[in-house]
């Protein structure tokens, strides 16, 4: 499997597929993007989603499936989309790409929560590999490598170092970084290296991950 973290909440796995999560208005690096054979996007939030772009990103993919959690098709305009919804899977060739949660995080009491599903990709031989789009509320079993959550104005580090133990990845990086300078990215890079059991790598410059 091989890793690409395209900044923010963006990440291109490759194995026998090319699926690319999350292209959200917070990062470029995914715009040229040819050959995927799926989109998936997590939730709503425009730093996921960015209706600007995705259509041309679409039109260079067309043979690509784009697959989204279920609410998203009633704020954006997405008229190949099919719903990915917590609790089902989906298949692209051999992979299986598992939606989980169903829930965003907590902002504010006052903000009310939309639909979130984590990421989870499973294929025969190669490691498992979850994304938990923007909640860290639920944590599958058997994930060998993981997007973790840098900050966000739904989570503390007290929630993201927690989260981290329970997932139990032997392998992770940082995602959703793009609210923080490189001394808060760093921070948090130390404290998860120091308070868990997870092997994090620093993949922002835009090398793929080989696992």
């Amino acid at each position: 499997m091989k890793i690409t973290h395209l900044g923010h909440s963006s990440v291109l796995i490759e194995t026998e597929v090319r699926i690319l999560i999350d292209p959200g208005n917070f990062s470029r690096a995914w715009h040229g993007l040819t050959d995927l054979d799926a989109i998936v996007v997590t939730h709503a939030h425009l730093d996921h989603i960015d209706p600007d772009h995705l259509p041309r990103l679409l039109e260079n993919n067309s043979s690509a499936r784009l697959l989204v959690e279920p609410s998203i098709s009633g704020s954006v305009d997405l008229p190949s989309a099919e719903g990915l919804a917590a609790g089902t899977t989906a298949k692209i060739g051999k992979t299986e790409i598992e939606a989980i949660g169903g829930l965003h995080a907590i902002i504010h009491r006052d903000i009310p929560r939309i639909g979130n599903v984590g990421v989870v990709i499973r294929e025969e031989g190669e490691p498992t590999f979850f994304h938990p789009g923007d909640a860290v509320d639920v944590a599958p079993e058997g994930v060998d490598i993981a997007g973790i959550p840098t900050h966000a104005p739904w989570c503390a580090m007290k929630e993201i170092i927690d989260f981290t133990r329970v997932l139990g990845a032997k392998h992770g990086f940082l995602i959703h970084d793009g609210l923080v300078n490189e001394r808060g990215w760093g921070l948090t890079f130390s404290r998860l290296t120091e308070m868990t059991e997870t092997s994090l790598t620093d993949i922002r410059d835009g090398e793929p991950l080989v696992i």
